[in-house]
């Protein structure tokens, strides 16, 4: 899989868009865990720092060439994503839990005037 990166505004009608550029990127593969990573790591982003915020999103294979990485990188190192229990009447908060079900694991990173949340699959 050769790299992918796009840069764009986190807004929600990003969040198809960039779906159906990663899955036309993977040659028109599904990879509906990939999708549904890259859709709830640029939904929380417009949720927790708003509309319109820049970000970066890189989907590569890490070094042993074992699992696909998704990062988003967005530029408020201080807003750090926190994996809470929705309970059965919540309309929202299961990105996190949807994000650790599919992945094998996800962390985030912190930078200089930035963080990036990522996953592996």
């Amino acid at each position: 899989m050769t790299p992918f990166t796009a840069g764009l505004l986190a807004t929600p009608k990003a969040v198809p868009m960039l779906r159906h550029a990663v899955r036309e990127h993977l040659g028109g593969q599904a990879c509906p865990d990939l999708q549904l990573c890259v859709s709830e790591l640029l939904s929380n982003v417009i949720t927790h720092l708003g509309e319109g915020t820049p970000v970066t999103v890189h989907i590569t294979r890490t070094a042993d060439n074992a699992r696909t990485r998704v990062e988003v990188t967005d530029p408020d190192p201080r807003v750090w994503p926190v994996l809470r229990q929705a309970i059965c009447d919540d309309e929202s908060g299961r990105g996190l839990a949807l994000l650790a079900a599919v992945s094998l694991r996800w962390g985030v990173n912190q930078g200089p005037g930035s963080k990036t949340v990522w996953c592996e699959l």
